[in-house]
């Protein structure tokens, strides 16, 4: 028992920066607490002591803020940051080195008995004020954005953001410096196609970037086979992108548009 008190501490300094010593760890943060008094409850629930174990549950909730169901399922080192308002539900499963942060629900969207709430594989990251709701999985190393509402499952690795939740999946490295070049060629700074928390809109505009690099390697194609049975058609200039057109969407100090 005392080996896994020293396993989260040691979490929580791995995890927040803000952390100071061990002492203050362990009197002033209530995620701590929480996961604590839940482990005393979520034994006292499977030893079907259902009464007194709601009952730590609900003396926990009045002392840290976090509204945790004594038959949810959480794994080592939990930590949850701030803490304030995060509820989890009975039938949620939480992975090892899973991170909350405050105003999260692990929320069911059904009153059947049986699974109803999300289970979180290992390395979960979940932002401020998320809503995941179901009894669906988030997979492990995911990241789920600060006031998304996520009603599906996430794939391992990606990001989900927004209201709805959209899934985002991280391209590679080759993909983004492809491209990165054609967007710098037309004078636009795709912002965001290479951050650890991409934006959808940025995704979307990285697809039409993607399809725009396919027009035009087709077309450089056709002009080839053009210019080998002697047509000129390709010889004709292009019309010219004016720097002052992407003055408002370029990069400041970036290069101006090919």
């Amino acid at each position: 028992m005392f080996e896994r008190m020293r396993e989260d501490i040691r979490s929580v300094f791995r995890r927040d920066p803000a952390a100071r010593n061990a002492l203050e760890v362990l009197i002033c943060y209530p995620g701590l607490h929480a996961v604590w008094l839940h482990r005393l409850a979520h034994g006292l629930w499977c030893a079907d002591w259902k009464l007194l174990a709601r009952l730590v549950s609900h003396v926990s909730r009045w002392l840290t803020g976090i509204e945790i169901h004594p038959g949810a399922r959480i794994g080592r080192r939990f930590f949850i940051d701030h803490g304030m308002g995060v509820v989890i539900g009975e039938t949620a499963e939480i992975g090892d080195d899973v991170t909350l942060y405050h105003g999260v629900t692990l929320g069911g969207t059904s009153w059947n008995k049986g699974k109803r709430h999300p289970t979180l594989e290992d390395g979960v990251v979940v932002g401020a004020g998320a809503k995941i709701l179901g009894p669906f999985t988030v997979g492990a190393g995911a990241k789920i954005g600060s006031n998304a509402v996520v009603t599906r499952a996430v794939p391992a690795g990606a990001t989900a953001v927004g209201i709805p939740g959209r899934i985002i999946v991280r391209s590679d490295d080759e993909q983004e410096a492809k491209r990165q070049a054609l967007a710098e060629k037309y004078g636009f700074d795709a912002y965001a196609l290479g951050q650890s928390m991409p934006d959808p809109v940025a995704h979307a505009i990285g697809q039409l970037l993607d399809h725009l690099q396919a027009v035009d390697e087709r077309l450089e194609g056709m002009c080839q086979a053009l210019k080998a049975l002697g047509s000129d058609y390709c010889a004709k200039e292009l019309p010219a992108l004016r720097e002052e057109d992407f003055a408002g969407v370029k990069e400041e100090g970036g290069k101006p548009p090919a």
